[in-house]
């Protein structure tokens, strides 16, 4: 049964109530709140779960702070994750949570309508959708892992009610021709090969930051990436292009030939991105270097035979749903094939690059 004691400071004024729940077979539950109605509120819940036999205690959650839960968070569960950018990555969007103020809050206050003021925060620093869901899943994650391994058995996950923000449509941004020669043209020698290799083979940013000369193989005109996103291996088909590229590249050191973090690659295609006066930030004109990406993908459906399924075995896309929206650059090339065009010839009407 619960109980509730007045709480007086030492002239005999009321200060608070305290309210004491007390059940066999569970631990007796104490805790003091301003008013009476709020304390007898608070115990009638608890005993409505211990009726129900659905309760989860409630200590762990009311004094643990949400900064201490993602510091805990960070020893715990960040180191066993996907070592390399997606620890950085999470240690970052940590470090951000923790300078909020909401990170000063215990875990069992924070609500739904809190999640969502962060997030009109961050929309108004400037964070795109996609960022402001990579923050959000973090939370998410936190408050799961709590709930299920660190006693805090009554948590409920405030994301599960959270609006996300709507993500937009997949890039379209192209690489003109104009600005492939600009690009090489502005890059230092081993950058521009770097750039060259990206447009030729479809790598990722970090794959490329960690391509060894031990992982090509010139004899068989193919790279091997042993680690990539989606944590599988993979084996690039080199073009005569990106063979080029390749050769006239000096290994920095055994561990990489480029010798850039992935980091590094971005400062570096920056500075070749502003010599060669093509627009940066986040506007539809602006080149990225995961573009790159896109434009090779691109033309590995344009330019080539290959059917989809070899395309990502290249590209390494996790599904076929991620390639699909790249098909329709095959309509022309089907035009020119039944008017008699050979296979993996340039679209009608459409100027070679070289």
């Amino acid at each position: 049964m619960a109980g509730f004691y007045e709480q007086t400071d030492q002239d005999g004024i009321t200060i608070g109530w305290q309210a004491k729940v007390r059940r066999k077979g569970y631990p007796t539950q104490t805790k003091v709140f301003r008013g009476k109605r709020e304390a007898v509120a608070w115990a009638r819940s608890l005993e409505s779960e211990m009726d129900r036999g659905i309760f989860a205690p409630r200590g762990e959650s009311e004094k643990t702070t949400l900064g201490e839960c993602f510091e805990r968070y960070l020893a715990e569960v960040t180191p066993r994750k996907k070592a390399g950018r997606g620890q950085e990555g999470e240690r970052g969007f940590i470090s951000q949570w923790l300078r909020r103020p909401l990170s000063q809050r215990v875990m069992s206050s924070i609500r739904t309508v809190d999640v969502s003021a962060v997030m009109r925060d961050m929309e108004q620093e400037g964070k795109g959708p996609k960022t402001i869901r990579l923050h959000l899943a973090v939370l998410s994650h936190l408050f799961n892992v709590a709930k299920d391994n660190w006693g805090m058995e009554s948590l409920d996950n405030p994301m599960s009610r959270v609006h996300k923000p709507k993500l937009p449509g997949g890039r379209e941004r192209r690489v003109c021709p104009g600005e492939v020669g600009a690009l090489l043209g502005a890059a230092s020698l081993p950058i521009a090969c770097l750039i060259a290799l990206a447009l030729e083979t479809a790598m990722r940013r970090e794959e490329i930051a960690l391509l060894k000369q031990k992982d090509i193989d010139l004899r068989n005109r193919s790279v091997f990436l042993p680690k990539t996103k989606n944590g599988d291996p993979r084996t690039v088909p080199l073009s005569p292009a990106a063979l080029e590229a390749l050769s006239m590249v000096t290994p920095k050191s055994e561990n990489s030939l480029f010798g850039l973090s992935g980091d590094g690659i971005d400062s570096a295609w920056d500075r070749a991105r502003t010599a060669a006066g093509i627009p940066s930030g986040w506007g539809d004109d602006a080149l990225h270097f995961h573009d790159l990406r896109h434009e090779a993908t691109s033309r590995f459906f344009e330019r080539t035979d290959l059917d989809i399924m070899e395309i990502r075995a290249i590209t390494g896309h996790k599904n076929l749903q991620m390639l699909a929206r790249y098909t329709h650059l095959r309509t022309a090339n089907l035009a020119d094939r039944l008017a008699g065009g050979k296979r993996g010839g340039i679209p009608h009407g459409k100027k070679s690059e070289e």
